[in-house]
């Protein structure tokens, strides 16, 4: 990895933040993997000191710029979050602590077998029994409590994957007919999930965006928080795409997150109800991560997020033939996506 150039920071107007928040020109810089997003990221040498530089847009007030309002809102409520250095808000520069490179994702693979990887997800509950709980109980102002998960949103998810999963990437087309029966499931799905009470939701917790430094799990990638039901931060933790975690380790965790969450709040889950929802909240959650996938090929011919299609796409139909409560989205993907050429070479 080489580090990037003073005359190529100053192209990108960084290099003045950069000397002017470390007070030294005698630092490194090095472009790091981004998300899948159209943030930027390096990390920051400057002697034995470490840093991440995250470039976005533009911003005047923290209140209302997303990623420093939920930072600022989860730190009141003792979620582990990276260290705000320094920010230059007209540049939409912020410079973060530096967590390093070790994931929940690489945790899970380096893992001899799954049971040694319960007490890291264990810690991720942790988090987001503060975030679901003591984040939402927190009523300071912060940009999550102004969005949510409601059924224009929701649906909005699976329309976004309808497009560019199965019409943009598989080609698939649909006759007037066809289109109207998927709104229609689209809108009952959306329906069902709407229904549930709301707490603060991260939106994206899964493996990739929860970090260790020094023995401790930090949240990452937060800025998107809104209101929604428990089961979508779930449902993003156990059914992630980038790991594969068995069904005893799902329900351990989910064991965990019920008895974390009677002693936060002194009440039961509804087991057979969350399970309802749960499943519901899996189909819409796992068909949305089906076309972000499909839309970073589609957008920027970006292919490494294909490898992902084929599991995720059998986890929703799995639950969909297991409810039953949405007959022709299962027949969709059965007959026009499991038997699609494309699909079948993923």
């Amino acid at each position: 990895m080489n580090a990037i150039t003073k005359t190529e920071l100053i192209q990108d107007d960084l290099h003045d933040f950069l000397a002017t928040s470390l007070s030294s020109e005698d630092f490194q810089v090095f472009a790091l993997a981004g998300d899948a997003s159209n943030r930027k990221y390096y990390r920051i040498v400057h002697k034995d000191n470490s840093y991440v530089l995250m470039s976005w847009e533009p911003f005047i007030d923290n209140n209302e710029y997303p990623f420093l309002s939920v930072l600022n809102h989860f730190k009141e409520s003792r979620v582990q979050v990276p260290t705000v250095i320094a920010k230059e808000p007209t540049k939409g520069l912020v410079l973060l602590e530096d967590l390093g490179d070790l994931t929940l994702e690489r945790k899970f693979w380096e893992a001899t077998n799954q049971n040694t990887v319960l007490p890291f997800y264990k810690s991720a509950i942790d988090e987001i029994i503060k975030i679901h709980y003591v984040a939402t109980a927190n009523k300071n102002d912060c940009t999550a409590f102004h969005i949510a998960f409601d059924v224009p949103k929701f649906t909005w998810e699976l329309n976004y994957a309808k497009e560019h999963y199965l019409e943009r990437y598989l080609e698939i087309s649909f006759s007037a007919d066809e289109a109207k029966a998927l709104q229609k499931t689209f809108l009952d799905i959306s329906t069902d999930l709407d229904k549930e009470p709301k707490v603060i939701c991260h939106r994206d917790y899964h493996s990739r965006n929860l970090m260790f430094k020094m023995g401790k799990m930090f949240v990452i990638d937060f800025q998107d928080a809104r209101l929604g039901p428990i089961q979508y931060d779930l449902v993003s933790l156990l059914k992630d795409s980038y790991v594969n975690l068995n069904a005893r380790m799902q329900e351990e965790i989910l064991l965990y997150y019920f008895s974390s969450a009677k002693e936060k709040t002194g009440k039961d889950i509804d087991r057979a109800h969350f399970d309802e929802v749960y499943s519901t909240q899996i189909i819409q959650r796992c068909f949305k991560a089906c076309g972000s996938f499909a839309s970073f090929y589609n957008t920027r011919s970006d292919t490494r997020y294909l490898k992902y299609l084929k599991k995720t796409t059998e986890t929703v139909l799995q639950e969909l033939l297991k409810v039953k409560k949405y007959p022709f989205l299962a027949e969709v993907i059965q007959e026009k996506v499991m038997n699609h050429p494309k699909f079948k070479e993923l």
